[in-house]
């Protein structure tokens, strides 16, 4: 993975949740071009005055294709939000990671993943595998990527504002949805983030000061594994549905990496 890219014009998928909206903003803050996929180009209209919006869905290859076109990065916060069907999350969750991917061909953009502090659990009610899978199938693509597991939304207080990033799917807690999104667009400017994977909670304190140092303190995902450096191995892609495992071997193929 190159740590040296430039980065300018950033495609932002979930554009309009809830965490997307903060990312936009904080993309624009820190002088980068976001262009926003929407679904209803009027409503985002009104939600994100002044931002380049391109019409398409996550289940649309040729919409995508026209969306990805000459970015630099991407970030994605995406979701099927309080949908618990398999379906929805395999479809959302799972699906919209896959389609994009499919759709860079050649591309080699960075990516910002939110995905869930739970992305790893089999203990906690309603969890499912389908965000972990999704990680999975950007890692396989070898592209710069960093991917970032935040906790509960706004199940923080005011004055929790240091942010604190674990590994190993053991963390809880929450965080306020703004500081989600500064973490994200963070992670494409910050080349310590490059290849990291990792819980996002808050805790009292200051917002941080050196992002550097804090991407920095957290270990790299290994070379050519589809999982996270500390996750445990709990879900053998050997025994994944032979679907899962040729989507795997697709975008490995699509994007040249091997393992």
């Amino acid at each position: 993975m190159s740590k040296h890219q430039n980065i300018t014009d950033v495609l932002m998928v979930g554009a309009t949740g809830s965490i997307g909206q903060f990312a936009v903003r904080a993309a624009r803050r820190h002088g980068l071009r976001p262009r926003a996929l929407v679904r209803d180009v009027g409503r985002a209209e009104q939600l994100l005055p002044d931002v380049e919006l391109v019409q398409g869905d996550l289940e649309d290859s040729a919409s995508l294709r026209r969306a990805v076109g000459e970015v630099d990065a991407i970030v994605l916060t995406h979701g099927s939000g309080g949908d618990s069907r398999s379906d929805a999350r395999a479809h959302v969750d799972y699906g919209g990671v896959l389609n994009i991917l499919r759709a860079l061909d050649d591309a080699r953009p960075r990516v910002a993943l939110m995905t869930s502090v739970y992305a790893t659990r089999s203990d906690i009610p309603g969890a499912t595998p389908w965000k972990r899978r999704s990680e999975r199938l950007l890692r396989a693509s070898g592209l710069p990527y960093t991917i970032v597991r935040p906790g509960w939304f706004d199940h923080s207080g005011p004055t929790q504002r240091r942010l604190v990033l674990e590994q190993g799917g053991t963390a809880d807690g929450g965080i306020a949805r703004d500081q989600i999104a500064e973490t994200l667009v963070r992670s494409l400017l910050t080349d310590t983030a490059l290849g990291k994977t990792f819980e996002l909670i808050a805790t009292e304190g200051d917002e941080p000061s050196d992002w550097a140092e804090l991407f920095g303190a957290l270990k790299g995902d290994e070379s050519g594994s589809v999982d996270g450096v500390l996750d445990p191995a709990d879900l053998l892609v050997e025994a994944e549905p032979r679907t899962l495992r040729a989507d795997l071997e697709a975008i490995r193929s699509v994007h040249g990496t091997s393992g």
